[in-house]
């Protein structure tokens, strides 16, 4: 057990499964000592779905008690060749394929429901109340918060925190115009087609971004340029600016860089004292879309747009 000392709570699924191989062992003899020697502990819950009711099918079963389909089939299947569940039945609804328990199978349940459960729940009974912390409602509390997010996505969300004190934000310099086209053109191409408009910008950000009054930001991982996102001045009685370029190379996905950069560009334009911001999008971007949502962009409709590719119109209210 000092295993678990040294590598800490990143080996918790270790330590449950070594854990819960003490009590399928414990249990294996507590079956023999009842005098059912042939009967499988990972068969119970199923057996014990069973004993609830007269017929029920595999599916019923399987989503019962939180275990895939194969699994239940292969478990009825073994239980079928011991004699203790019935799959030759004939259903009320000649759809439902449905099994249940024989006569053997319901003569065990009632012994081991009247005798084996009982003893066995005053056992962990005790043992609960011998325990500083009841591991009976940690387990289902903690069964609850995995569904609402599950360890995998907790580890994605610490990996992007770490990975992300990496990222450095900066102002524009003519060194990252090449990183500027680039980035913008991988996506664009991948997807669409560049635009008149397009290459107009990315060709000359000094002189169509910049000059008038816009920004650009890089994202560096590392010092490497891997995420660009401009603000260009509009000329328009509604908004302020226009978040638009942004970009940021595959390598860097699941970095943060996104996010970061559509916070640095929101605070920037809030500085150059903007009330509004616009931007244009496409729906099959659908992680860029949920990015604008989750930054509080909301969508409207009517306004013109320079670009084919345009099919979604967002706005950001600087002032709420």
């Amino acid at each position: 057990m000092n295993i678990f000392e040294r590598t800490g709570k990143m080996a918790l699924g270790s330590r449950l499964r070594l854990l819960t191989s003490r009590f399928t062992d414990d249990a294996t003899k507590i079956y023999e000592m009842y005098n059912v020697a042939e009967f499988s502990p990972k068969w119970f819950p199923v057996f014990f779905v069973l004993s609830e009711t007269e017929e029920i099918t595999i599916t019923e079963i399987a989503k019962e008690i939180g275990h895939s389909q194969p699994s239940v089939t292969k478990i009825v299947k073994e239980m079928i060749k011991v004699g203790l569940i019935n799959d030759k039945l004939e259903s009320n609804d000649k759809r439902r394929n449905v099994v249940a328990l024989t006569e053997k199978g319901k003569t065990l349940a009632d012994k081991m429901l009247k005798e084996q459960c009982v003893d066995i729940g005053l056992a962990v009974e005790s043992l609960l109340e011998e325990a500083n912390h009841n591991l009976w409602e940690a387990v289902a509390e903690w069964e609850f918060l995995l569904e609402q997010k599950s360890l995998l996505k907790r580890v994605q969300e610490q990996k992007k925190i770490r990975e992300s004190k990496d990222v450095k934000i900066v102002e524009y310099e003519p060194k990252y115009q090449t990183a500027f086209k680039a980035l913008n053109e991988e996506w664009i191409s991948t997807y669409f087609e560049m635009e008149e408009t397009d290459y107009k910008s990315l060709d000359n950000p000094q002189e169509y971004i910049l000059e008038k009054g816009g920004k650009i930001l890089v994202a560096l991982y590392k010092d490497e340029p891997l995420g660009v996102c401009a603000l260009i001045k509009m000329n328009d009685e509604n908004y302020d600016f226009e978040m638009a370029k942004m970009a940021v190379s595959p390598k860097a996905q699941g970095k943060n860089l996104g996010w970061l950069l559509g916070q640095a560009i929101i605070n920037t334009a809030k500085e150059l004292g903007a009330s509004k911001l616009y931007l244009e999008s496409n729906t099959i971007l659908k992680p860029a879309i949920n990015l604008y949502y989750k930054m509080g962009f909301e969508r409207i409709t009517g306004r013109p747009t320079p670009y084919k590719r345009a099919n979604i119109q967002m706005e950001l209210d600087l002032k709420k």
